[in-house]
């Protein structure tokens, strides 16, 4: 569930979702209809999703925000050299136009939880329109293959004019990435799309002043620039830029860094700036919401059928934390002509994406194949008298496609074994009771929301597909998965990643 490599890529769609949840509170303050107007006048749009024929029909809107991790402006132009080095990213030659940041927000009609769906930069997919004529590629890729194959043709058509060339070729690898997310992630209909820049959060950052994160321990990593201490800090611009980059820390190995590790902490910034924005009142400062918008106008491109100030009404409950981040699975680590990529299980990675946008879908469980389970968040109760069992549980059940939740041991053996779910889980629960042999299930108002409980009691005897779960701890011991499931970061504060 995570890869890749030293650049500025991560940051950029993090900006992108910013500028969403920026916009957001647009309409909960005075400046309200001047601002969007500001805001509606100024913004570049694109074309690449007209003529699509794709889009929810149940009332849910689903944005895909793209960060490329381009050193050029939007026509193409190098940066200049002092934002470069404020960047710590290399230079114009760097980067190029991959989207490094692949974000699907879904924003359910009903205003209930919003969930953001990262999808790692180095899966390795099928691209529906074989730009170049490469027809499986990382799914970060897309984009700048589809923008080279348009050039190319362009050039042969005698346009030469390099401003023209850019925004032909950028329309055109929007439309693959588009497409191959939506193919990706099992027919989703994309309504909207936000894309970013390198740059875009760096400005972003900027006009925010500082955000508030939060580490588990000091970290440092001279590649991204990151240096930070333990707990909670403020960040100005570069450093928040380091901070969303960083994938490596070679002074404290073992906290085994990946570019996974990166999105988490993309998705930690995204929510804590959230946080800050609703609490402190940034929107009651014109200048300061000036400065956003300004940004906004300067880096976004968005459709030219968003419907921002409808989505906007729609949507007030992002800012207030209503959002759950779920990074999506990856079933090992590997190489394809000599290059790192994320091997996944379609059939895991669809049946994720279902559980998260559709919880109570009756068909997730029966589409749920290849032995995966729908989206939601495990945890495990032991009370079956066996020592270990809930770990061991926890780990077989997570690699099938649920989010490690709490393990604990109850020292009174219960003689019933069950699942219960949280509102809007009950499919997921549904489906995990079946894996296990048709356990009872049953409704929890009490669970957080996204969460079911298996609790093991002394009849519970584990199907013949679930590894070695009733084993010892030493059989199930020293055997780490090759892939990563999916992980999941609930949004409304300032939440400690590594």
């Amino acid at each position: 569930m995570q890869a890749v490599r030293v650049n500025s890529r991560g940051l950029a769609a993090l900006k992108g979702l910013l500028a969403l949840v920026s916009a957001l509170v647009l309409f909960v303050t005075g400046y309200g209809w001047h601002a969007y107007q500001s805001l509606s006048s100024g913004l570049t749009k694109s074309d690449a999703l007209t003529g699509t024929g794709t889009s929810s029909t149940n009332g849910d809107t689903n944005i895909l925000v793209m960060g490329l991790d381009s050193r050029l402006d939007q026509n193409g132009n190098p940066l200049p050299r002092d934002v470069l080095a404020q960047l710590h990213a290399g230079d114009s030659s760097d980067g190029g136009y991959n989207t490094n940041v692949l974000m699907l927000l879904h924003v359910p009609a009903g205003g209930g939880r919003a969930q953001a769906i990262s999808i790692p930069r180095d899966d390795y997919v099928t691209l529906p329109g074989a730009p170049d004529g490469v027809s499986k590629q990382k799914i970060k890729q897309a984009y700048g293959l589809a923008k080279d194959a348009a050039e190319r043709k362009l050039r042969t058509r005698g346009v030469v004019d390099q401003s023209a060339l850019e925004q032909q070729g950028r329309e055109a690898g929007r439309k693959e990435e588009l497409e191959t997310v939506e193919d990706f992630l099992g027919g989703v209909s994309i309504d909207h799309f936000v894309e970013v820049t390198l740059v875009g959060f760096y400005d972003l950052a900027k006009a925010l002043g500082s955000v508030t994160v939060c580490l588990a321990g000091p970290t440092q990593d001279s590649y991204s620039g990151a240096k930070f201490v333990k707990g909670h800090q403020q960040l100005d611009a570069a450093q928040a830029l380091a901070f969303v980059r960083q994938r490596r820390d070679y002074v404290h190995p073992d906290l085994n860094f990946t570019d996974l590790d990166r999105e988490r902490r993309q998705q930690a910034f995204l929510s804590s700036a959230a946080y800050q924005l609703r609490s402190a009142g940034t929107f009651a400062d014109p200048a300061r919401l000036n400065a956003l918008i300004d940004v906004a106008k300067r880096d976004v491109v968005i459709d030219n059928e968003f419907d921002l100030l409808g989505f906007l009404q729609r949507s007030p409950s992002l800012l207030d934390g209503n959002i759950t981040f779920t990074t999506l699975p990856v079933k090992e680590f590997g190489q394809v002509d000599g290059q790192d990529v994320n091997l996944v299980d379609l059939a895991q990675v669809r049946a994720t994406v279902r559980g998260l946008i559709d919880p109570d879908d009756a068909s997730a469980p029966a589409d749920a194949t290849g032995g995966q389970l729908p989206a939601a968040t495990l945890d495990v109760v032991n009370a079956a008298g066996q020592d270990g069992l809930a770990a061991k549980l926890e780990r077989e059940l997570t690699a099938r496609g649920l989010t490690e939740g709490s393990v604990r041991t109850e020292h009174t053996p219960r003689t019933e074994s069950a699942v219960s779910y949280a509102a809007g889980s009950k499919a997921a629960a549904t489906a995990l009771a079946a894996a296990l042999g048709g356990l009872p299930v049953l409704a929890d108002p009490a669970l957080p929301s996204g969460h079911e409980r298996l609790l093991v009691g002394t009849d519970f005897s584990p199907p013949a597909d679930l590894g070695d779960a009733a084993g010892t701890d030493e059989a199930a011991a020293g055997q780490p998965s090759q892939g990563v499931p999916a992980s999941s970061l609930q949004g409304g504060g300032i939440p400690c990643v590594k």
